[in-house]
């Protein structure tokens, strides 16, 4: 079948109609399993535990293309018998199933593999039974290590081979039937046992026995397990979020696409390959709030774009003041053409402008009174909006708008959305509409702006998002991250929640960044781009280090771009920009970091230090950062060289790849300094010492 290329250079595809694939007879399809497996003396066999597995198979796990799928599985029987264990995977157009053989892992544990190739879902499963010919091998070999005589054994494994050699000829596997016979004439045969049993030792005339076993005495999992498989890009991105508005080259000048347009190469030079835009659509002036979320607006105040609609239209529409929707159709190419994907905000709520409040007043919640509650999140007020309820008598009407909304957009050539709020809404609603516009492009994007509770953030996740944003901002201290990051990537949730790190939001300046100046933004933003594979960052308040606090104690921004244009100094000489871009460009040229599965932490002597790897292959990356932004720190760092193939009597070099140096050290134990005035950070290679037979040395 014609494969069709995605997101660039990325490992995807979409599958084309085609005929099916010849099916390889001991490969054929897979006899469906059944609703409730037989308790009779002949299922003997017991398949459970089967991991990965969320909530008994009600949610899929999530992979990219390209990425194996480990299968593990309690697969054990009463007795003495042998086993033979097979995990099934096939994508969902598929009317095949694979058969791969598990190897045993011990204590009645099995495990194997596959990787998905294509973009959609791949369904999984496990099953097995019991193998006579196996059994009977394994104690012909006993009762001739006994000096038993074992003649009158021949004769089984004779019956089980010519067994085999019948479902292997009404296959149409004339070869390997003939083979079968063969084996069978040969064990009924006057001859030595002994030399019998030795020709019986070669694997390849064994597993053709195994091959044609009995394939009814299989006993399959009760349940088809899921896996959604997405494009590269929803495991491993940075973001970079501005506001169109702001993009003006006047100063007090609304920006428009065309102003974006030309601020593409700004963003694309740093390194970023996802460009979000807060919601464009037009904003309402009824409530407008005005300056640092003021309750009264000026006459030039342009209001906050989450305040969506007014007579010009609505979640389909764009605000006038930044062009039409061919102008942004123009911006979606021009940002392909420097390697940027546009993400989108949709944002479901509406201003007390919004057509649907006249169209469809039904999908609003109302007092006693008839009048409409606007949204609240305690001590937040937003008189400016009112939140749709997705609950409401006619709330099919709604979710099928709903889903109009994002295929408008996707029309225009948007397949990242950053969904705001999510957790507010049914879940029910996510399951379905993400389903639902996947049927349509499996390669959607949805980022779940939810920092709630962590149930409920994981919830969505299962529910459909593919990233998630999460507790990353508040987690500072040593311990804070060391824990949090085993949770992410070390229980249950590394299968299904993916963290999308954002050091800093138009709604979140943290206290580490109002106070710690420069080097707390150049920490966080390390942190950030190497312990996840997706982060973001707003900007340019974040390169400029913006940390000016609206007031004490609270994490709004003082003069909040929610409320205003903005016209930024760029070109200001302390701006992150060129340190961004270099740890950007490391992330692309350096495969570890580009996981999340492989972060380990490792021991440091100093709790302001912060010291973990990642590793792909041979590509092994170690962070080290000081999480102090005041002080100078150092400490002596731990390491496990033989786990990297690093020799504990031999040097093995160190390349800083944030300072451009070079170190050599030797031993599991070496000493580190961090100032804050400089690079509070190392972000190394290891390269392991090599010795040629010319005696020149190198690093690897």
């Amino acid at each position: 079948m014609e494969k069709k290329a995605l997101d660039g250079g990325e490992a995807a595809s979409i599958r084309l109609p085609g005929p099916a694939a010849k099916a390889d007879p001991r490969r054929a399809p897979a006899p469906a399993a059944p609703k409730k497996p037989s308790a009779g003396p002949d299922r003997r066999v017991v398949v459970e535990k089967v991991r990965p597995e969320l909530d008994g198979g009600r949610f899929p796990v999530k992979r990219v293309v390209g990425e194996p799928v480990a299968v593990d599985a309690d697969v054990f029987a009463d007795g003495h018998d042998e086993l033979v264990c097979f995990m099934l995977y096939r994508h969902e157009d598929d009317a095949e199933w694979t058969r791969v053989p598990m190897r045993p892992l011990g204590n009645d544990r099995w495990r194997a593999e596959f990787t998905v190739a294509e973009l959609g879902r791949y369904l999984y499963t496990v099953e097995g039974r019991l193998e006579p010919f196996l059994t009977w091998l394994r104690d012909l070999k006993k009762r001739l290590e006994a000096g038993q005589d074992v003649r009158p054994e021949l004769p089984v494994g004779a019956q089980l081979a010519a067994a085999a050699a019948g479902r292997a000829e009404a296959a149409g596997q004339k070869t390997q039937a003939r083979r079968l016979k063969d084996l069978a004439q040969d064990l009924e045969t006057k001859g030595d046992p002994r030399e019998k049993a030795a020709r019986l030792a070669a694997a390849e005339l064994t597993s053709l026995v195994v091959d044609w076993g009995d394939p009814a005495a299989f006993v399959r999992h009760s349940r088809e397990l899921a896996v959604t498989v997405d494009r590269v890009k929803a495991r491993f991105s940075a973001w970079y979020e501005l506001f169109p508005r702001s993009t003006s080259s006047k100063a007090g000048l609304h920006g428009t696409f065309k102003d974006l347009a030309a601020h593409l190469p700004y963003v694309a030079e740093m390194g970023f390959d996802v460009l979000y835009l807060p919601p464009i659509h037009p904003i309402g002036r009824t409530h407008r709030k005005g300056r640092n979320n003021a309750l009264k607006a000026g006459p030039n105040d342009p209001g906050s774009p989450w305040a969506i609609g007014d007579e010009t239209g609505g979640h389909k529409a764009v605000h006038p003041e930044l062009g039409t929707v061919e102008d942004f159709r123009k911006l979606v190419s021009a940002a392909q053409d420097h390697g940027l994907e546009i993400a989108l905000d949709i944002a479901l709520q509406c201003s007390p402008d919004h057509p649907y409040l006249k169209e469809h007043p039904e999908w609003f919640k109302a007092r006693p009174d008839g009048s409409l509650r606007y949204a609240e999140n305690q001590p937040k007020k937003y008189e400016d909006i009112y939140p749709l309820d997705f609950t409401c008598r006619d709330h099919k009407a709604l979710w099928e708008e709903t889903k109009s909304i994002f295929e408008f957009w996707m029309q225009q050539g948007v397949r990242i959305f950053r969904v705001d709020n999510p957790h507010t809404k049914p879940f029910a609603l996510w399951e379905w509409l993400t389903s639902e516009l996947r049927r349509r492009d499996p390669g959607l994007i949805f980022l779940a702006e939810a920092f709630t509770r962590p149930k409920v953030m994981a919830r969505l996740a299962k529910a459909g998002f593919s990233q998630s944003y999460n507790y990353f901002p508040w987690r500072n201290s040593k311990w804070e991250l060391e824990s949090y990051f085993h949770e992410l990537t070390r229980t249950e949730l590394k299968e299904f929640l993916r963290p999308n790190l954002w050091p800093n939001t138009p709604d979140i300046l943290t206290e580490y960044l109002q106070f710690g100046g420069r080097p707390a933004f150049l920490v966080r933003h390390v942190l950030a781009a190497t312990l996840g594979a997706s982060y973001g960052i707003y900007g340019p308040a974040f390169e400029l280090c913006e940390g000016a606090a609206r007031e004490p104690g609270h994490e709004e921004y003082k003069d909040s771009e929610k409320y205003e244009l903005k016209r930024w100094p760029l070109e200001r000489k302390d701006s992150l920009r060129a340190h961004i871009a270099r740890v950007n460009r490391i992330r692309r040229e350096n495969p570890a970091l580009q996981n999340d599965s492989s972060l380990r932490f490792f021991r440091c002597d100093n709790e302001q230090i912060l010291c973990y790897t990642k590793q792909a292959g041979g590509n092994v990356v170690l962070v080290i950062v000081s999480l102090d932004p005041n002080h100078k720190q150092s400490g002596w760092v731990e390491l496990p060289l033989p786990e990297f193939g690093l020799a504990a009597d031999k040097p093995y070099q160190v390349h800083d790849l944030l300072a451009e140096r070079h170190y050599l050290w030797r031993g599991n134990r070496n000493y580190v300094e961090l100032d804050p005035q400089g690079i509070p950070a190392h972000i190394f290679r290891l390269r392991r010492y090599v010795r040629t037979e010319r005696d020149f040395d190198y690093f690897l």
